[in-house]
């Protein structure tokens, strides 16, 4: 028993050694010590003759030392021993290292013939060669592999390196083949397109796949295509030209309706809402679903609330009470009861009911995460109410009953205004700190915002004075109060002219204004943020807000342009980025195809 223990002991101690010499070895190899690398790779090596990474890494080494000699030993002798066609290339490689170009092209020749023979070596042969940048032989490796044996598919390889050879046009033709022949591949080849569109400044490579996709739309009935233009068109934010192309769709597969909602949503969240609404008409009137219905209903009566007027809300007010008559007070209809009793609180200003709806919601058998969407509304009623204790309190339970869900961030963001209301600055600010880090993008911008308005302003006035007026003013318009939110703010402005405060104020009033109508006075806060705060952390809002006030309603579109222009030229990083470039290049003319 003991000699066992002690074999086991020795063996432990002799892998734990093998596997710090490994790290030890690529850490000199890494650093440029090739030498010291060598001799640990060697020893390596040779206790594991059959793996080639390690002896890949001798040869390396070897080549580094301009110990050419050695490499093609190592590597004749492998050859040898195990034949690997790859083997070809790593000799063809170490000739061209030493500009042998005849006897390197030779070499590469060979690994090519032997594919020939047999097709499958192209896997480990373009690889080889992919891992050495020698595109054109890959191509050649996996074109040869294709032409012996027509049933292997390449085409997603030969497309990405003929991306890296700047040949966009040819590895967009093989991406689109590659994913017409393999369906399961397609949302590979859609997030690889993403990848090229993200970079497209100048917006010529999106006109090519919408020309391309248009084209093979028009060639071939197959519904494969209108589904990938729709794609195409989503990622543009033409969320009406996608409806067109899932519409063509669904009549031909009716199961496809719930990217006809998709659509839908993404359009009203980009508040596109007359195409979000046309496409909720289709689906109310193409589907005899009533949790669709009951679906079509609320998103329909959310954008009406959205841009209603204050003499429209009685009528909104009667909508939602026979709706709620019509389908009644269950589980299927928790969407519209929700929206009901925000609809009473924020905008009729009747809190009571509001929380009357939701307590009278809570009594139904609603899973965990239905019961905290209703306990996040009510922490936001009680948020309107200046009932901070309590709805810090619902917020926690959201936040402990779906820990890393979607919504438990959100509540976590709302549990730090509710302090930051309450003038709890310091626990506002231990809280955004971590929220910085979250997965979600506008809560981590929100929270940066939210650290740097009370860290900055706290460190010049330590009384934070304007800190709690700001508050004050920032709850009037979270209540939708907006005219005294109004003047509290321009108050600051007045009493605390080139302070911190100031930047973040002036965003808030332009907002104002700008809901409001009154468009050249929100321009006019924007722009003093531009003239003044040009190092601060609004300028890329300030930028798009005006160039959005500029294109839809001063209808100038040569300002609006440049604006948008400094956005994307200026903050890559900017939440408004995707959609300042594609309004840039709209009104350039870029999108006319």
């Amino acid at each position: 028993m003991l000699q066992k223990f002690a074999f086991l002991i020795l063996f432990l101690f002799s892998f734990w050694v093998s596997a710090q010499n490994e790290e030890l070895a690529l850490d000199y190899f890494d650093k440029g010590e090739f030498q010291k690398a060598l001799a640990l790779f060697e020893e390596i090596s040779t206790k594991q003759p059959s793996n080639f990474f390690f002896f890949q890494k001798v040869v390396e080494c070897y080549q580094q030392l301009q110990q050419y000699d050695k490499a093609e030993s190592a590597i004749t002798k492998r050859k040898d021993k195990y034949n690997q066609p790859l083997l070809l290339v790593e000799l063809g490689y170490n000739y061209q290292l030493q500009k042998n170009k005849d006897k390197a092209d030779k070499n590469y020749e060979l690994a090519i013939q032997e594919i020939e023979k047999e097709p499958n070596y192209a896997y480990q042969v373009a690889n080889s060669f992919e891992k050495k940048v020698l595109l054109d032989w890959a191509l050649k490796a996996y074109e040869t592999a294709q032409k012996k044996n027509p049933n292997l598919n390449f085409d997603f390889q030969t497309a990405m390196i003929q991306g890296q050879l700047g040949n966009l046009d040819v590895m967009l033709n093989k991406l689109l083949d590659y994913g017409f022949a393999t369906p399961d591949g397609t949302p590979m080849v859609q997030n690889y397109l993403t990848r090229f569109l993200m970079d497209d400044a100048d917006g010529s490579f999106a006109a090519t796949i919408r020309k391309n996709l248009l084209l093979r739309t028009q060639k071939s009935q197959d519904v494969y295509w209108n589904q990938f233009l729709s794609w195409f068109f989503v990622q543009q934010k033409e969320y009406g030209k996608a409806f067109v192309q899932e519409k063509a769709v669904y009549k031909r597969n009716p199961k496809t309706i719930y990217n006809l909602l998709t659509i839908g949503s993404q359009a009203m969240e980009e508040k596109q809402y007359e195409v979000a609404k046309a496409v909720f008409a289709f689906i109310f009137e193409n589907s005899n679903d009533i949790g669709f219905k009951l679906k079509m209903q609320h998103l329909v009566t959310s954008m009406e609330i959205e841009s209603a007027l204050p003499k429209e809300y009685p009528a909104i007010d009667l909508k939602l009470q026979e709706l709620l008559k019509t389908y009644g007070i269950n589980q299927e209809s928790l969407d519209l009861q929700i929206l009901y009793a925000h609809f009473k609180t924020f905008y009729l200003n009747q809190s009571k009911i509001g929380l009357d709806i939701l307590n009278e919601t809570l009594k139904l058998p609603l899973n965990i995460r239905n019961e905290s969407r209703v306990k996040m509304e009510l922490a936001d009623i009680m948020m309107y109410d200046e009932k901070f204790n309590q709805a810090i309190l619902y917020y926690a339970q959201v936040e402990d009953n779906l820990k890393n869900d979607v919504l438990a961030h959100e509540a976590s963001l709302k549990l730090a205004k509710a302090n930051f209301y309450k003038k709890d600055f310091d626990w506002t600010l231990q809280q955004v700190k971590v929220l910085k880090q979250s997965p979600s993008l506008l809560i981590a911008n929100d929270a940066v915002e939210m650290f740097l308005l009370i860290q900055d302003n706290s460190a010049e006035d330590s009384l934070r004075t304007a800190l709690q007026s700001y508050a004050v003013a920032d709850l009037k318009l979270y209540q939708n109060k907006k005219e005294e939110a109004l003047q509290i703010f321009l108050t600051i402005l007045q009493k605390h002219k080139g302070e911190s405060i100031e930047e973040g104020t002036l965003y808030k009033v332009g907002k104002i204004y700008e809901e409001k109508g009154d468009f050249n006075k929100a321009l006019t806060y924007f722009q003093n943020i531009l003239d003044n705060h040009k190092d601060g952390i609004y300028k890329d809002e300030a930028l798009f807000f005006s160039a959005e006030i500029y294109r839809k309603h001063l209808l100038d579109n040569e300002k609006a342009k440049a604006l948008y222009e400094k956005v994307v030229l200026e903050h890559p990083d900017s939440l408004y980025y995707t959609e300042s470039r594609k309004q840039y290049r709209t009104l350039r003319g870029d999108l006319t195809i």
